[in-house]
């Protein structure tokens, strides 16, 4: 027996309004191809101060990306997960946001923290294991690069819904792997985000792999931005080594959402070059040519190719950006050689606003041990 059935139960030819679809679908699917403007008839119309701030910060970037690999490799760094042939998407996500606004990255977004102003250093401070974080989130209003998969995205919709409750003009990018949609708080996230209208922007930088699993094993999808159809957002597409159509379509995400538009998730197309982390052996789930194939999409050749074709970057351009960047990658190099000065008691600070009986127990053995250990020292001294 069905509920219309049931005595006293009236047909009726249609579901009621509530099971009716909230929003029209059709404008909010992606194109079925990744948006592209460099080599196109688009690329008339670039900015070509922005284009040339765009190919200095990707030089950069690659350099930085080296240097941190190199030190990981040195000791000076316990991990560091490189985002070679990413950098397109990282630097455009650092250029879109305004000084107000938020980001929040995951653990493989140093380089966009780099890109919107933080100190290198600062930046892989977490990745050296020296501090929780190595900033404080409120100056430079980046959150903590997140390690575990796609918790920012939640926190990201929090702080936008509470932006968009007191009237400030914030909007906040959350980045996330494709490994990461596939977390239950990617869902979670993109559906508070949609039924609050939160001023968020979530970018998914689809790399090919979470770590050695294929995208094609994760999902079923056309893509990750169709996704967006069913929390009633719109999706775009992008390709993620076009640094000039990344900024595009997160500028105009980002407007939309500061205009009160709500969410909108963009997928940028890209490619992890280098292996997932330095503990990672990528030949084990991928082969040369892909890798070579990929090679020929570089993110900084596109750019350059397309710069130097309308003459508005020459050799001494190209050699200005490098010189920059080896600059960066030098004083990196010597402030990262220099052992930091750590006080083991700093593992118990800026966890809980009131410590747990457990957290105050472990940091009272821990100081009875370093005052232990402390004047045994000073015993052997005299």
């Amino acid at each position: 027996m069905t509920v219309q059935e049931l005595p006293g139960a009236s047909y009726r030819p249609t579901p009621p309004p509530a099971w009716r679809p909230r929003t029209d679908p059709a404008p909010l699917l992606p194109d079925p191809e990744p948006y592209r403007v460099l080599g196109t008839d688009a690329a008339d119309r670039l900015d070509p101060d922005l284009m040339l701030r765009l190919y200095t910060e990707l030089v950069r970037g690659r350099r930085y990306n080296a240097q941190a690999t190199a030190l990981t490799k040195q000791g000076r760094l316990a991990v560091y997960p490189s985002t070679v042939g990413q950098e397109a998407s990282e630097v455009a996500a650092a250029l879109v946001l305004q000084e107000q606004d938020w980001l929040f990255p995951s653990y493989r977004d140093t380089l966009a923290a780099v890109a919107r102003g933080l100190d290198p250093v600062q930046a892989l401070t977490l990745l050296r294991g020296d501090w929780h974080t190595g900033y404080d989130p409120r100056e430079h209003r980046i959150a903590p690069l997140c390690t575990p998969l796609a918790t920012q995205l939640p926190h990201a919709v929090g702080l936008a819904h509470a932006a968009r409750l007191k009237g400030d003009d914030v909007v906040a990018l959350a980045m996330v792997g494709d490994g990461g949609t596939s977390e239950g708080d990617f869902h979670e996230a993109l559906n508070f985000a949609a039924v609050w209208q939160a001023p968020v922007v979530f970018f998914a930088q689809n790399n090919g792999f979470a770590i050695s699993v294929p995208l094609a094993k994760q999902t079923a999808a056309p893509s990750l931005a169709h996704k967006a159809v069913g929390y009633g957002m719109p999706g775009r597409l992008v390709d993620g080594n076009d640094a000039a159509a990344v900024h595009e379509v997160l500028s105009d995400a980002v407007r939309r959402a500061r205009a009160g538009g709500g969410p909108s998730l963009v997928e940028a197309i890209t490619y992890r070059m280098e292996a997932h982390t330095n503990a990672d052996d990528a030949t084990r789930y991928r082969g040369d040519a892909e890798v070579e194939a990929w090679r020929e999409h570089d993110p900084i050749v596109l750019l350059e190719r397309e710069l130097t074709g309308r003459g508005l970057l020459d050799e001494d351009g190209i050699r200005a950006a490098k010189e920059a960047a080896e600059t960066m990658a030098a004083r990196l190099r010597e402030r990262m050689n220099a052992d930091p000065v750590l006080n083991p008691m700093d593992l118990f600070a800026h966890v809980y606003a009131e410590q747990t009986t457990h957290l105050r127990e472990q940091a009272e053995m821990l100081r009875a041990e370093l005052d232990a250990d402390a004047a045994s020292d000073a015993e052997g001294e005299r």
